[in-house]
């Protein structure tokens, strides 16, 4: 079934190979996409508006045009291959065509390389983090930095790997791109004020709603592969999830805090699991064997998933 052949080749060549380079990334395409437009269409500072509906409008055109960009020639690669090509062929383009969509090894390797610094200093875990997250991390103390860390991967693992497979599964290569691009969209645009001197609260409001359309089911369902992980569910999950202001992201970053009993929190802005132990090094590892275990039941499921559609149809 070539469809559950591209899912496990693409895995395969996630863990042995990794990423591709730059040139050849559609991610990257996309993103060069997204800062081109935004750094035409979106007002300065200075000159933004409190209410701009003519621009969130410009900002939902724009993003229809990229996932059209995205997702034609993504329709035509699986159709064009379910049309012409042997089974073998089809799974080998499908898993060469789905592997940049997705990211897992990059990701637990940044998150592991955060601890690695950690140990050597305070401010080479600072650099380190600062390649895995937007925020400030000039004034993070250690244990901040290890937290971070650990929401990253818990959110990412969404982000970077459930919801562009489970597009996959419900629309095939398109939905993957389509899912791809929307989370991309949501990291550059997706932004309540000012950012790089620009003001994204309406040109941006588009790319944030759409992100948390469609990681909405995805994150609630990294949750319960997170509780495969480690054997246990995260008992109130739900009521972590809601402390923070993303009706998405909280809810693999509560299930990790609960899982590992530890206290995960940005400053100012949320604190999950807050009577937790602080997070150690052995933490992070464990994320990320959890994060590693949490990939198979993720790919495992997606395989009977696509095995009964085609079963039933």
């Amino acid at each position: 079934m070539p469809p559950i052949a591209a899912l496990w080749l693409a895995l395969a060549i996630d863990r042995w190979l990794g990423e591709p380079t730059a040139r050849w990334h559609p991610v990257v395409w996309m993103g060069r996409y997204l800062g081109w437009i935004g750094s035409r269409m979106a007002p300065r500072a200075a000159d933004a508006k409190p209410r701009d509906l003519p621009l969130f409008l410009a900002g939902a055109l724009a993003w229809g045009v990229g996932a059209m960009l995205v997702g034609a020639p993504a329709l035509a690669l699986q159709a064009s291959a379910a049309q012409w090509l042997p089974g073998w062929a089809e799974a080998l383009v499908l898993g060469l065509a789905l592997k940049p969509l997705f990211a897992w090894r990059m990701l637990r390797a940044e998150v592991l390389a955060v601890e690695a610094a950690l140990a050597v200093s305070l401010e080479a875990g600072r650099a380190q983090l600062a390649r895995l997250v937007s925020r400030d991390v000039s004034a993070l103390g250690e244990r901040e930095v290890r937290e971070s860390a650990i929401e990253s991967l818990a959110e990412n693992l969404n982000d970077s790997l459930v919801a562009p497979l489970f597009w996959f599964v419900l629309l095939g290569l398109p939905g993957a791109a389509v899912y791809r691009f929307a989370n991309t969209a949501d990291a550059m645009w997706g932004y309540r004020g000012e950012r790089n001197g620009r003001d994204w609260s309406w040109f941006g409001k588009w790319a944030a709603r759409a992100d948390d359309l469609l990681s909405w089911l995805p994150a609630r369902l990294t949750v319960l592969l997170l509780a495969l992980a480690a054997w246990r569910w995260p008992r109130d999950v739900a009521r972590e999830a809601r402390r923070t202001p993303s009706p998405n992201s909280g809810w693999p970053m509560a299930a990790m805090a609960l899982l590992l009993g530890v206290r995960l929190a940005k400053p100012g802005v949320y604190a999950l699991n807050a009577e937790g132990r602080p997070a150690d090094a052995a933490d992070t590892r464990q994320a990320a064997q959890w994060g590693g275990r949490a990939v198979l039941a993720t790919a495992a499921c997606a395989s009977l998933a696509i095995f009964a559609a085609t079963y039933w149809a």
